[in-house]
C-alpha cells in the first residue's frame, strides 16, 4: 500500500509573518509539523527565527528518510536535527524557552497497517468506511484557553507581546515534562504513537493544531462531520470557514487565544494500492 495525495494547504496565521509550519508525503510516509511560535528576537540560528529553521529543517529530514521503519525514521530525524542546531548556531540559547521546537505527526503506510509517532498537538484522523479514527494526542485545548482567558487584560492577539504575556509563555516551555520534535534527540524517547489497521480506500488527514482548531476548539464540525464536509468543500473551503469564524471573534471574547490566527496546515491522503 502507498498514499495518494488528493490536497493539501498551509496558511500563514499572518501574512506579514513567516509561517512556521510545514506537511509533506512520499509513497509511504505523511507528516505534518507545527514550529512553536518564538518568544523572542531572531538570532540563536541567524537571522531566521528558531521556529521557522527547525520546521524547514525537520521537513527536509522526513523529505530525506529512507524506506525504514517510523521509529528510526523519527530517531534520524532528531539526530539530524541535533546535529544541524550544533552546527547553525550562533551562541548559546538565553534559556530553554529559546530552543527551537515543534510539534509534529508523521504516519508511515506498509502491509502491517498505518503506523504513526507524534509529539505535541499535531492531529490526525483515519477514515475507513463509515468511521474516524483519531491519531495523536487527545484533543485538548482548556489549559491554554484558559491561560489566554486569564491574561486577556494584557491584550490578546498583539503582535508585540506584553511582557506578562511573555513570561507565562516562557515558562510553559521550560516544563520538565515538555517533550517535543527538537533539538535534544533524548526526545526521541517519548514520542507518542499507534499502529491502526488499513486498507486500500481508506483516507488519512493530517493536520497542525491550528487546523485542528476547527474540532478541536471552535467546534465547526465531530471528527466525522469534518471529513463529511471535506468530501463537499476541500481543504480550501475548511480554511474559508477556519479564518472566517476568527474574524468574527476579533475581540477574542467568545475563543480566547494568544493570537488571532494560528498557522493552518492540512494534508489529505488516500490508501491506495
Amino acid at each position: 500500500m502507498r498514499f495518494d495525495l488528493l490536497q493539501s494547504i498551509s496558511l500563514a496565521g499572518d501574512a506579514a509573518i513567516a509561517n512556521d509550519d510545514r506537511a509533506g508525503s512520499s509513497d509511504t510516509l505523511a507528516w505534518v509539523i507545527d514550529g512553536a511560535t518564538d518568544l523572542g528576537e531572531p538570532g540563536l540560528v541567524g537571522s531566521r527565527g528558531g521556529a521557522a529553521w527547525l520546521a524547514l529543517e525537520a521537513d527536509a529530514a522526513f523529505a530525506a528518510a529512507g524506506d525504514a521503519s517510523i521509529d528510526a525514521i523519527c530517531k534520524g530525524v532528531f539526530a539530524r536535527l541535533a546535529r544541524r542546531f550544533a552546527a547553525q548556531r550562533t551562541r548559546a540559547p538565553i534559556s530553554a524557552w529559546e530552543l527551537p521546537s515543534a510539534s509534529f505527526l508523521a504516519a508511515r503506510v506498509g502491509k502491517d497497517g498505518l503506523a504513526c509517532r507524534w509529539l505535541g498537538d499535531c492531529a490526525g484522523l483515519l477514515k475507513r468506511g463509515d468511521t474516524v479514527e483519531r491519531i495523536g494526542p487527545p484533543a485538548s485545548k482548556d489549559d491554554e484557553n484558559a491561560s489566554a482567558a486569564a491574561l486577556a487584560e494584557h491584550g490578546l492577539g498583539l503582535k508585540q507581546r506584553p511582557q506578562p504575556i511573555l513570561e507565562v509563555l516562557r515558562a510553559a516551555r521550560e516544563r520538565p515534562d515538555r517533550y517535543v520534535l527538537g533539538v535534544d534527540p533524548a526526545a526521541a524517547t517519548h514520542l507518542g504513537g499507534a499502529v491502526l489497521p488499513c486498507s486500500v480506500g481508506d483516507e488519512l488527514l493530517l493536520m497542525s493544531d491550528g487546523f485542528a482548531a476547527l474540532i478541536d476548539v471552535y467546534g465547526l464540525r465531530d471528527e466525522a462531520g469534518l471529513f463529511a464536509e471535506l468530501a463537499t468543500s476541500g481543504l480550501t473551503g475548511l480554511a474559508l470557514q477556519l479564518r472566517a469564524i476568527e474574524q468574527e471573534d476579533g475581540d477574542f471574547g467568545r475563543f480566547p487565544r494568544f493570537k488571532g490566527s494560528d498557522d493552518a496546515t492540512a494534508l489529505w491522503l488516500r490508501i491506495v494500492a
